[in-house]
């Protein structure tokens, strides 16, 4: 069909209004673009070059039915309308439709050029399996474009790396005759989300040695490779580099330098770094609260949460987050419920991160009801959502709902087990006493799961075996390990012999941490408490002095409790608080009460050789019995008392709190390093087993 030249004209200024209707986001504008053309001009088929307009502005638009019907109505499309309907697909995540119309466009013989396979590159990026994009990479050396356009090569390149390919992505990086600041940035980032830091430094320097200038996203990927390897004085040096090419007031490159502060453990560089930025967005905040959380500092992690709302930053999906996270490791129930009335009121609380956050954070404030509560409310679920709630019902003594969960994730099959849900699994049958069910898991999750055993996971089955008695299994399993034996693992063979008043084999697994950590006070102390629970008390003086001599301080026990917004932290026989004679009264009339009903202080938690009488008050001035008198004082009836200890509650802590939950009538939750005690009725969720 033949057009005048009023035709193309006329055509060539409704084409204008074509790029208008995409420029514009607008839909409406583009159909009624089209439709004049129809009315007015002619019917299609159109004139290639306005065929080509409608293809692209549909695609441009989300609109890929109406983009179809365009092309199917040309006799014979060119390859830039193909190009045109095929970058639409890939664009807007529609990697099948993508690579159909590729194979539609090959059978119709038109020759894909430097603008398709970019395109179609992308969308073989986003399948399961790399066999599509080998085929195109094939395909496009055979049309002598790998590797010799950048354009081509580098979408190659990024397949590669995101269907899991490194190694190809490596040779063809290699081979590429010129690389631009992407495939380079692209190369850096991937390394480090590899969690292969060498490689990303080694690239870094390869990129400056090729006379490349710096950028944001090659700073920024250094900057995370030093701070997942702990590679302090790298990542200082290129501190000194952004000053000096005036990168320093970066945003995105001070949020890096503060990441990596914080993880290298360099909390107060990282804090005058954040105080100096002269601009700060949401993340500079969010990095400065995860560094004080990361390095225990959770008190400082919440100032920040409040300076940050305070200057006016709204709440978001990470903020939200990662101040959770705080209120997790403060066991801060109160602060975590405020802050999840925060996340409610920015309607961020249906997102996924916050959702498990939040699973999370109640979890380990012994709220576990919450916890489900959160869970079941969620609509997409992740790993990490998963692993929360089993780890939740885990560390609150519900082996039997962890196992249920795990059983109903692996029906779903929508989220595949990692190796931390199978941690938290085998956990839950050590607490629980379900040693053969936790052995079954271990020796079974190489071949139903496809995880292979790691050293966390050896470390959950020795503490499996020790709970229950078999230390010397759990030390042959020790000794048939394929790797070597973590502090974990010994820590928890040594936890198990005194247990079970185990000394020689308990002083081996003491000398074997020694080895791995001889400045690790808390090794030391459980050595010698193990032997003066078993009355050897001269081997636990030795024990002691052995640590004076080498200069190793014992870090003080301890357990708090929040009232009104205040923390009062309490150690064993303290005296120094403003209550002090009340709580002393207090103990006092409950230790007649609980006596009265048949309570016998454990005095081998005495850790002292003192005489019968002097034991007996030693173990009832130990920090929990302080802060829980301290939390009936000022608790009104039927309100729970929470007290969270820093180390394992000791026996006869644990059988005094049985007596007095009973004799109160209410309950009382005890978190110490292990895990969660609900008492109620004179009985604890643990089971007496812990």
């Amino acid at each position: 069909m033949g057009f005048s030249t009023s035709f193309h004209d006329a055509a060539q200024s409704l084409a204008s209004l074509v790029e208008r209707a995409v420029s514009e986001r607008s839909p409406r504008l583009g159909r009624a673009t089209h439709a004049h053309i129809i009315k007015h001009l002619a019917p299609p088929p159109f004139p290639s070059f306005l065929s080509n307009h409608l293809i692209n502005m549909y695609s441009k638009l989300d609109l890929p039915t109406p983009a179809s019907r365009v092309l199917s109505l040309d006799p014979s499309p060119s390859v830039v309308s193909w190009t045109a309907l095929i970058s639409g697909h890939a664009q807007h995540s529609r990697p099948l439709h993508a690579f159909s119309s590729f194979i539609s466009m090959l059978r119709s013989a038109v020759a894909p050029n430097d603008f398709t396979l970019p395109s179609v590159f992308k969308a073989a990026a986003s399948f399961p399996t790399s066999v599509p994009g080998v085929q195109l990479h094939s395909l496009s050396l055979k049309l002598g474009l790998l590797p010799a356009d950048l354009f081509v090569s580098s979408s190659a390149f990024d397949m590669y790396l995101k269907t899991g390919l490194r190694q190809d992505a490596q040779k063809l990086f290699d081979e590429m005759p010129f690389r631009n600041e992407v495939a380079w940035n692209s190369i850096m980032t991937n390394s480090v989300l590899d969690g292969r830091p060498d490689d990303a430094i080694r690239t870094f320097i390869s990129f400056r040695s090729a006379g490349c200038g710096l950028n944001t996203i090659a700073l920024c990927a250094f900057l995370n490779a030093c701070a997942g390897a702990s590679y302090v004085w790298p990542g200082v040096q290129l501190h000194g580099l952004v000053i000096q090419s005036g990168f320093d007031s970066d945003v995105s490159v001070g949020n890096g330098l503060i990441d990596f502060y914080g993880k290298c453990h360099w909390v107060d560089d990282a804090r005058r770094l954040f105080d100096r930025m002269p601009v700060r967005n949401d993340v500079s905040w969010c990095s400065m609260i995860v560094v004080y959380a990361q390095n225990g500092e959770e008190e400082e992690s919440f100032h920040v949460y409040l300076a940050a709302r305070r200057d006016g930053m709204e709440p978001t999906d990470y903020m939200v987050s990662s101040i959770l996270t705080t209120c997790a490791g403060l066991a801060g129930l109160d602060l975590g419920r405020s802050v999840h009335a925060v996340a409610v009121r920015a309607c961020i609380d249906g997102n996924v991160f916050v959702g498990s956050a939040l699973v999370d954070m109640y979890g380990k404030c012994g709220s576990i009801m919450d916890a489900e509560q959160a869970f079941q409310e969620m609509s997409v679920r992740n790993i990490v959502t998963w692993n929360a709630i089993i780890g939740g019902f885990a560390q609150n003594g519900d082996a039997e709902m962890a196992l249920a969960v795990f059983d109903e994730m692996i029906r779903e099959g929508e989220v595949k087990p990692n190796y931390v849900t199978l941690v938290s699994v085998i956990s839950s049958c050590a607490r629980a006493g379900l040693a053969d069910i936790g052995m079954e898991i271990f020796k079974t999750m190489k071949e139903k799961y496809g995880i292979e055993p790691r050293t966390e996971h050896y470390a959950c089955v020795v503490d499996l075996l020790g709970r229950a008695g078999r230390e010397e299994r759990a030390y042959e399993l020790i000794k048939e390990m394929p790797m070597r034996p973590s502090i974990s693992v010994w820590g928890a063979l040594l936890g198990a012999c005194k247990l079970h008043g185990k000394t020689e084999l308990g002083r081996i697994a003491a000398e074997k941490l020694f080895e791995l950590d001889p400045q690790d006070s808390g090794n030391h102390v459980l050595l010698s408490n193990m032997f003066a629970s078993a009355g050897r008390w001269e081997e636990s003086t030795e024990v002691r002095k052995e640590m004076k001599e080498a200069g190793i301080k014992k870090g003080p026990g301890c357990s708090w409790i929040t009232w009104k917004n205040n923390v009062h932290v309490f150690q064993a026989k303290d005296t120094t608080h403003e209550r002090n004679e009340e709580i002393q009264a207090m103990l006092a009339k409950l230790r007649r009460e609980m006596q009265a009903a048949g309570y016998i202080p454990d005095t081998k938690y005495a850790l002292y050789d003192l005489e019968e009488e002097e034991k007996e008050s030693e173990v009832f001035q130990h920090s929990e019995k302080l802060a829980l008198a301290f939390g009936l004082l000022c608790f009104p009836p039927g309100i729970p008392i929470r007290i969270t200890k820093n180390l394992r509650v000791c026996g006869d802590c644990h059988s005094a709190i049985k007596f007095i939950s009973g004799i109160v009538g209410r309950e009382i939750v005890v978190r110490d390093n292990n895990r969660f005690h609900h008492f109620r009725d004179g009985k604890c969720s643990c089971r007496d087993y812990w």
